[in-house]
């Protein structure tokens, strides 16, 4: 998933009027100014999710078109999703630069055009090198998911922040969940045609935004370009750094790597194991999408009523664990959506463990720490693939539902033991030391 959580250093919201010399937006009817509100930004993400989640069941079918065996398909889709993720990676930080120095509006229509000349490029390749290329120009342009949140945090009082970065998370869960099953079923039909419909909301989407998406970043308020920005590395040395957090970076390291790996292999795996074309890839993408939001939109805020967010981290990975053993080793496909929806408390591992990174830090450092959790989990989905396509790769010649087909899995829920297993020490010594603090209550 692009990397939503991470935006542009920006300064604190301003009520009211803008000033006349930044005065932010477009022009409407009759020259008024349309000023920023949260409807235009949640539409605009909304479309690009939806034209993004489009291509999901289908690109590695696309790129078993140009290669000679399940194995070496598998091998050049690692390749792919590497180079999307890798330019996600290096861009996010470069365009949340830019966004800071020109504005937001000019950089998100940047990023739209990318897109649908990405999906266009897509659809008509000839060859693997130009799969590879237009990936590549994806990868940088999606990056900018990260400039949205930008715009919301201009556009929004403290007291409203939370609620309205909510608001853009369900956007793009919509879309994400939208998205893959149309993208299924349009697949089914001509493999070409996701990536038609994609192109064309892009090209929507960058329409939209220049007759309707207004600025949200006055004038005052830009900033040169500084070099230290543009690295993307640069925030990881504060989550390291980050007092109270201790093995947690390992946790949030090897879970999210487990994850990527997981989304990584998921649609090839379901081709190679049960046989499954792009409709059914679609459809249990978006059981996963339906599950994600009904967990972290309704049923999350109950749970933490009754459980700790520690005990609901420790949760969530066991259920993690087990949910990856059981997809691994399912020969029938109707057990994978079984266990999507058994794995509940799975959906809430990442919420509580940001949520304890969050307590951990400085009130003054909020918005560094998440932009390093996020920065850690982006990594992750650059070394990913380097992993995912060649276990994949290794056990693509078994037979339809044999159980070595799942080692991608296997390795996930090792991945995700030992995290259970590093959070479970940090957590116990979190307590030691809170009870050997003068005044404690002794613990029983």
């Amino acid at each position: 998933m692009p990397d939503a959580d991470r935006g542009p250093s920006v300064g604190p919201p301003q009520a009211g009027p803008h000033p006349p010399g930044g005065s932010p937006g477009v022009p409407g009817r009759r020259g008024a100014v349309r000023s920023p509100a949260m409807p235009f930004i949640m539409i605009t993400v909304l479309i690009d999710m939806l034209s993004v989640g489009l291509i999901i069941p289908v690109l590695p079918t696309l790129v078993g078109r140009f290669t000679a065996s399940p194995a070496e398909q598998v091998a050049w889709y690692g390749v792919i999703a590497f180079t999307y993720g890798f330019a996600q990676f290096v861009a996010a930080p470069v365009l949340g630069a830019l966004s800071d120095r020109y504005g937001r509006r000019p950089v998100l229509l940047l990023g739209f055009c990318g897109l649908a000349i990405n999906f266009f490029v897509t659809a008509m390749a000839w060859a693997l090198w130009m799969l590879l290329a237009s990936r590549l120009v994806g990868g940088a342009m999606q990056a900018n998911a990260a400039v949205a949140n930008a715009y919301v945090a201009d556009i929004s009082n403290p007291d409203d922040r939370a609620k309205r970065f909510g608001m853009l998370g369900a956007m793009f869960g919509i879309g994400f969940m939208l998205g893959p099953v149309l993208g299924g079923i349009l697949g089914a039909i001509d493999l070409q045609l996701p990536f038609y419909v994609a192109g064309t909301l892009a090209l929507a989407n960058l329409a939209y935004g220049y007759f309707v998406l207004p600025e949200s970043l006055p004038a005052e308020r830009r900033r040169a370009v500084q070099l230290k920005a543009l690295n993307p590395v640069s925030s990881l040395h504060g989550l390291v750094k980050l007092k109270g957090v201790g093995l947690l970076v390992a946790v949030i390291a090897l879970s999210g790597l487990a994850q990527f790996v997981l989304y990584t292999v998921w649609v090839l795996h379901g081709s190679l194991k049960f046989g499954w074309g792009p409709s059914e890839s679609g459809w249990s993408l978006f059981v996963i999408g339906v599950m994600s939001v009904l967990v972290q939109g309704f049923l999350l805020g109950k749970l933490l009523k009754v459980f700790s967010p520690q005990r609901l981290a420790l949760l969530g990975l066991l259920s993690s664990t087990l949910a990856f053993v059981a997809w691994g080793v399912a020969s029938q496909s109707w057990v994978v959506f079984v266990v999507i929806v058994a794995n509940l408390f799975g959906f809430t591992t990442q919420s509580a463990i940001q949520s304890i990174v969050s307590s951990a830090a400085d009130p003054t450092q909020q918005g560094e720490a998440m932009g390093a959790v996020s920065s850690l989990n982006s990594l992750m989905a650059v070394v990913a693939p380097m992993i995912a396509t060649p276990l994949l790769g290794a056990v693509s010649h078994y037979p339809r539902g044999d159980w070595h087909i799942g080692a991608p899995l296997y390795f996930c829920a090792a991945l995700q033991a030992l995290s259970l297993l590093l959070a479970w020490q940090h957590f116990r010594s979190v307590r030691r030391a809170e009870a050997e603090l003068p005044g404690a209550p002794a613990s029983s």
